[in-house]
């Protein structure tokens, strides 16, 4: 029988049973106020127009991100890792790296763990209302990378949910690193965190690294396959807290999220920190799930109706645009009988976007309306003899008098292989 440290796994008090079957209309975020999310293209330019030269980043991964940390992985032994999760190969934090798994932890075992549970933690003192009564599917979500000293990069190729895409979930990434741990076993890598749809959007805004982090330990007690109590390791990633909340959404959010998170009653004045202890849950797990071959799919539309700052070829703090019209995804994950997994995604979409003047309220209109195409794709794999391999594009179009804005970028971590990433952006400029 594994004992789990006091204080370890979520009470009433971290948690409270009071809460929230959180529906669709979980808060009405004004149009004039929202965040970018980094997902569309630029205004029109006027009659009388030329290309400026585009902007090109390209890196092979060959160097490591700085700030690698060492981890303590059993058996006297010690893995130098970095403690964080990126969008591309640039070793620019996104999400801190939480979760360490070890034994038999690899991220095919360990989906099809939290798979096989039912969404009933009423025992841990979790609600019976949604997300906390959910089981974990495959779900949607950017390719991240992580890295680890020797095998190198890792890329995102699992990511399972406990909720759905909207409004609010807990979102799990799964990270093969290709390292055996101190006792024969292997080295998985996770980063969660709890997140809360925008209003008008396909973007999500963190709401707690810890609560994602606590989930995923109840789940893994849930599953009987651990070989010890979790410990967490010391400070390895930004502590006391690690990004924030921008104050035009968390004023917004509904009484319970904010109790749900601990934050300050609102309202606020400017950003409230994500909290973080910087440490990372260790599990070391002696006991693995069977397989069960099969394929999920998952489909959605979302429906964007929200003015933005332009997130492309920007002319300042002022330019916003207006965008409608929906957003589809799909993904399908399939595991055979060897345990080899594979995923492919596609985000696809035609926007209609207005530029707006939001010195007014509300906005006003100052330019005509124009369309913009958005397409993403990721596939990926991990196979039962540690090969593995996410590749994640990006396109953006927007059709303009004289030509088009584009933006692309194209991600590539494999094991074995090489590891890639692209970006570029094409603008346009008016002729004097």
């Amino acid at each position: 029988m594994i004992t789990i440290p006091k204080g370890f796994l979520p009470s009433q008090r971290t948690i409270p049973v009071a809460l929230l079957a959180i529906a669709a209309s979980l808060f009405g975020c004004s149009r004039e106020t929202l965040e970018a999310p980094k997902s569309l293209i630029t205004a029109p330019v006027v009659d009388g127009s030329a290309a400026v030269a585009p902007t090109f980043i390209e890196s092979d991964g060959s160097q490591p991100p700085s700030g690698l940390v060492p981890i303590d992985i059993g058996g006297g032994a010690t893995a130098t890792v970095w403690p964080y999760t990126g969008e591309s190969l640039n070793g620019v934090p996104s999400d801190p790296i939480n979760l360490i798994f070890l034994g038999k932890a690899d991220p095919v075992r360990i989906r099809a763990a939290l798979l096989a549970l039912s969404g009933d933690r009423t025992a841990f003192g979790l609600p019976d209302a949604p997300p906390f009564n959910s089981r974990w599917t495959d779900c949607q979500g950017n390719v991240q990378t992580t890295y680890a000293d020797g095998p190198g990069w890792a890329g995102s190729v699992i990511q399972l949910q406990l909720g759905t895409y909207q409004p609010v979930r807990a979102h799990l990434r799964l990270f093969r690193t290709g390292l055996a741990d101190g006792s024969g076993g292997v080295v998985t890598l996770g980063a969660a965190h709890f997140e809360v749809l925008i209003p008008g959007t396909t973007e999500h805004q963190v709401l707690s690294w810890e609560i994602a982090q606590q989930l995923v330990t109840v789940d893994l007690v849930r599953c009987g396959f651990l070989g010890a109590a979790p410990v967490m390791t010391g400070t390895i990633n930004a502590a006391p807290s690690f990004r924030d909340i921008p104050d035009f959404i968390y004023n917004q959010l509904p009484p319970e999220l904010i109790a749900l998170t601990g934050g300050p009653p609102p309202p606020v004045s400017g950003a409230v920190p994500l909290a973080s202890d910087g440490r990372a849950a260790v599990f070391q797990l002696a006991g693995e799930a069977p397989i069960v071959a099969g394929t999920a799919t998952d489909a959605f539309s979302v429906q964007f109706n929200q003015v933005i700052p332009k997130p492309l070829c920007s002319d300042g703090p002022y330019d916003y645009v207006y965008v409608t019209g929906p957003v589809d995804f799909l993904r399908t994950s399939t595991v055979d009988e060897t345990g080899r997994y594979e995923f492919q995604g596609r985000v696809s979409g035609k926007l209609q976007i207005t530029p707006v003047d939001i010195t007014t309220n509300p906005p006003t209109p100052v330019g005509q309306p124009f369309s913009a195409n958005i397409s993403d794709v990721q596939q990926g794999y991990l196979d039962a003899a540690g090969g593995q391999m996410v590749v994640a594009r990006t396109k953006r179009i927007g059709p303009q008098t004289g030509g088009a804005e584009l933006l692309t970028s194209d991600l590539k971590v494999a094991s074995p292989g090489p590891e890639s990433y692209r970006f570029m952006e094409q603008c346009l400029q008016q002729l004097p």
